[in-house]
């Protein structure tokens, strides 16, 4: 029986990308929410499954992983009994570490980072990560242009670990607006069996 333990906050994106996998893998998990504000992810409990003092963590009786992407990982090569959201294929597997990667780059660095600007008062330069965030959105609108997902012909990973940041763009006060392709895309996703939203903040294009 699954002991599974999801260590998030209700409003990281990181938090999401976990909390979506478990649900579309029909996972059931308790949901622990780990009060930030109140530095409770810099206390010896917590740093203890995570010394780098990050949410999400996941735990699976005595496994802990740490990083949304690693627990991704986990979660697919460990519960996806068919085998669909990480392709055994070598190229496409190697696609869809490419896209984890913009997920903890570019991802983290444009749409994630103006968002948390507004979010959480971030000290962080705003017009930098619009500018990033606009550049890689023209990247992923021509991909999404010739390509219903990131990665071969169905959701995989890829699309989970980039889907949270990038559909809340507009809270970072990035318009989703000129990118057609990436908006389909995110329907797409939430059009998902067992798709689960992240709550909405409204700051940014979505004040008022």
């Amino acid at each position: 029986m699954s002991e599974l333990v999801l260590y998030r906050h209700p409003l990281s994106g990181h938090s999401h990308r976990a909390e979506l996998m478990l649900s579309l893998l029909g996972l059931d998990a308790e949901i622990i929410d780990v009060d930030l504000k109140a530095g409770a992810h810099k206390q010896p409990e917590f740093l203890q499954k995570n010394a780098f003092g990050q949410v999400p963590v996941l735990t699976d009786g005595d496994v802990i992983i740490a990083d949304s992407n690693a627990i991704l990982f986990y979660l697919v090569s460990q519960y996806d009994a068919e085998g669909s959201w990480l392709p055994t294929d070598l190229v496409q597997a190697a696609e869809v570490q490419r896209y984890l990667s913009v997920a903890a780059g570019p991802v983290a660095n444009g749409p994630a980072a103006a968002r948390l600007i507004n979010v959480f008062g971030a000290a962080l330069d705003h017009q930098r990560a619009k500018d990033i965030a606009n550049g890689l959105f023209n990247v992923l609108e021509q991909r999404l242009t010739a390509a219903e997902w990131l990665v071969g012909d169905h959701a995989t990973i890829a699309d989970v670990a980039n889907y949270a940041y990038i559909a809340h763009a507009p809270e970072g006060d990035i318009s989703l607006a000129e990118y057609p392709a990436i908006s389909a895309w995110l329907e797409r996703i939430e059009s998902l069996p067992g798709f689960i939203p992240m709550v909405t903040t409204p700051v940014g294009l979505l004040a008022g």
